[in-house]
């Protein structure tokens, strides 16, 4: 495919958007991926990114995109973006299988001239070092000679529909100065604002930077909760009151723990590496202990509550509504909702959900029972607990159920409504 511009590598919520913005601006692309229902649902027009509707994927095939399973298709573009998925082990570490595995395929398929870059999360060396190094070694050319490498991290918020990709800043970076320009000006076609960062490491740093600082600050306000109630005062109207100065101050908001594709993660990257280098990130270390503690302060509330109604966990019938990671979207990955429900069953409760996204959940290998309809849900349950709030959500409706409320968000307010 010797026309094709840009080929992205990895068509997940990260690699699709970027794929459609760049048909949008006239670019001739090409997406691989190695899953096959991926690539068939695609070229089907189907999209199984929540953020981009199938009308955008119609448009896209339109302008001449594919998706493909093979890797030759590769070879020829003028631009490979990697976009693969850089999560957590089973034992909670960085795994970075899914992007060495990208740069050995990328590398033997790579020609001189290329702009390679890399938009997935990872701890700081990672582009100059393990990434140049599979790419040279694959391809027998070198970076910053025979063909130029980038990192750009990716910015995209599920859901948010502000922000998207275009109008995002794009912290832009490079192996070399002349990559660094090769860069600038493919990432000039797709977003209206670059910021031009000193190297590649300082991205990727700047990267870890922004996720960690949102995870340290939702560990604060948990833990500020965990004191206003031991003092007996409203951290809601506490954060109401905060929340309304006009500089120096962030709002955050607690809740029965953190989920999503960056903050629970991004934090391990940073530590991992630091950890490596001989340096402890102390505030990291703290911040981890509160979030991890959320769930279990979710059931022990639940418990409380429920001791109130004259029932005990054990035998209770126990709703958890959304159980995604974030409002009005579909994602559950390292969604709180997984060890809150794995919790509730083991203390004896029975647990269904509620999410109008969700179609299936399953908490430590177990099937949860889903509920379709709010009301009948409500009036069979002893307990509800409002884990994500959801649009679909009303509180008035919440506030009324006839069941006791535990609500982790803070939305709703009622003679049975217990605030996390």
């Amino acid at each position: 495919m010797s026309d094709t511009v840009l080929a992205v590598v990895g068509l997940g919520y990260v690699g699709l958007p970027l794929a459609a913005r760049a048909c949008e601006a006239g670019l001739a692309v090409v997406g691989f991926d190695v899953a096959p229902q991926v690539v068939e649902g695609l070229n089907a027009g189907r999209s199984h990114v929540g953020d981009i509707p199938d009308a955008t994927v119609a448009a896209m095939r339109a302008n001449g995109f594919a998706a493909v399973d093979d890797a030759a298709a590769l070879a020829g573009c003028d631009t490979v973006v990697i976009c693969v998925p850089t999560g957590l082990d089973a034992a909670g570490l960085p795994d970075l299988s899914a992007l060495r595995a990208a740069g050995h395929t990328v590398g033997r398929h790579l020609g001189a001239g290329t702009l390679v870059v890399l938009e997935s999360t990872s701890h700081p060396g990672t582009t100059d070092t393990l990434l140049r190094e599979i790419l040279e070694k694959e391809s027998g050319l070198r970076a910053g000679e025979d063909f130029h490498l980038a990192y750009s991290p990716e910015r995209i918020d599920p859901g948010n529909t502000q922000f998207g990709l275009r109008n995002t800043p794009k912290i832009v970076s490079g192996y070399t100065p002349l990559c660094l320009k090769h860069a600038t000006a493919f990432y000039h076609r797709l977003v209206d604002r670059l910021v031009l960062s000193a190297g590649t490491r300082e991205a990727e740093m700047a990267k870890l930077l922004e996720n960690t600082h949102r995870y340290v600050n939702i560990a604060l306000v948990n833990e500020v909760a965990r004191y206003c109630e031991r003092a007996g005062i409203d951290v809601w109207d506490v954060l109401h009151c905060a929340g309304t100065k006009p500089f120096g101050y962030t709002a955050f908001q607690p809740g029965p723990g953190v989920g999503g594709h960056c903050v629970p993660v991004d934090p391990r990257y940073l530590d991992t590496h630091a950890t490596e280098q001989g340096f402890t990130f102390e505030l990291l270390a703290a911040a981890r202990r509160v979030i991890s503690a959320m769930p279990t302060r979710v059931v022990e509330r639940a418990a409380v509550v429920l001791r109130r109604e004259g029932r005990e966990l054990a035998g209770s019938r126990v709703l958890l509504l959304g159980v995604s990671y974030k409002p009005d979207v579909a994602d559950v990955r390292e969604s709180p909702a997984f060890p809150v429900a794995a919790l509730l069953r083991s203390a004896g409760a029975e647990v269904a959900y509620h999410d109008p996204l969700v179609v299936e959940f399953t908490a430590d290998g177990v099937p949860v029972r889903r509920e379709t309809e709010l009301s009948a849900a409500l009036g069979r349950a002893d307990l509800a607990i409002l884990l994500q709030d959801h649009s679909c959500y009303p509180a008035r409706q919440l506030a009324q159920a006839p069941c006791a409320l535990l609500d982790t968000r803070g939305k709703t307010a009622g003679a049975r409504v217990t605030l996390l």
